[in-house]
């Protein structure tokens, strides 16, 4: 089997795409260089990303298609799913090699697939305006600790940027180990040193909270607590619109003792 190894970047999967189409080989599976693992029937190529050769690709999908489809394919990437680069090599290939646009013909079982995997990548970066919750630091800097399913930090900057534009904030991805900065004028991906961040809570130290913070979070969790009608509460439908992995980071959950957390013991 050709195995095409990259560095998971969205412009090295452009390179791979255009290093194949130069060598007129065809890859039976893409994957991480550092998720490989080698297996004797495998003949390896490892890919380096070139970003011009990655532009020249991303110009000609441009070309022969969309900006739709342009966004369709970036946020099918940013799913991480597994095999999801052969999804898009092969979507990729269909456009190429049509001589119209391919983009809405949902017979084609991969473009259904890419189309289905972004409308999941498009609902979890909705969920973050909904569910980040920015604690108060000693700093002045707002921060908000999230462990989306999906890689949505490059989707939600703009939406924060614009609602919370008079505060200087951080969103930070825990489990990629990346993040936004504001800084009142632009945005810019960073990768922090380990932070004082107790993953089972959701809280940073308290040490580093701005004086008030945690009383403004019990003061949230009272609130959320009492708009509650207890006759007409359906814990079911509260949990499908506030899925359980978003509870460490939602002050209302307060560590289990919210009316979600006992309904679903």
């Amino acid at each position: 089997m050709y195995i095409f190894l990259y560095d998971k970047t969205f412009e090295g999967l452009l390179t791979v795409v255009f290093e194949s189409f130069s060598r007129k080989l065809i890859p039976d599976v893409i994957v991480g260089k550092k998720n490989y693992q080698a297996s004797l029937l495998d003949i390896p190529f490892e890919i380096g990303t070139d970003v011009f050769k990655a532009e020249r690709v991303w110009k000609g999908i441009q070309t022969k298609t969309d900006t739709k489809v342009c966004d369709r394919i970036y946020h099918a990437f940013l799913s991480e799913l597994n095999g999801v680069e052969m999804m898009i090599y092969k979507y990729l290939q269909l456009i190429f090699t049509s001589k119209y646009n391919i983009s809405a013909n949902y017979r084609e079982e991969n473009i259904l697939e890419i189309s289905q995997i972004q409308q999941k990548v498009l609902k979890e970066a909705h969920r973050m305006f909904m569910f980040v919750r920015f604690q108060k630091t000693n700093s002045e800097i707002y921060f908000a600790p999230i462990e989306p399913q999906y890689d949505v930090i490059p989707l939600i900057g703009k939406h924060f940027k614009n609602r919370f534009r008079d505060q200087v904030w951080i969103i930070y991805d825990t489990f990629r180990n990346y993040g936004l900065y504001y800084d009142l004028k632009t945005v810019e991906e960073i990768k922090l040193e380990p932070i004082g961040l107790n993953k089972s809570t959701g809280k940073i130290n308290a040490s580093l909270l701005e004086e008030k913070e945690e009383t403004y979070q019990i003061l949230w969790k009272s609130y959320f607590d009492n708009i509650n009608i207890k006759e007409r509460k359906n814990l079911k439908v509260q949990m499908q619109f506030m899925p359980k992995r978003f509870w460490n980071y939602l002050p209302e959950k307060n560590n289990g003792k919210s009316e979600l957390s006992e309904g679903a013991k």
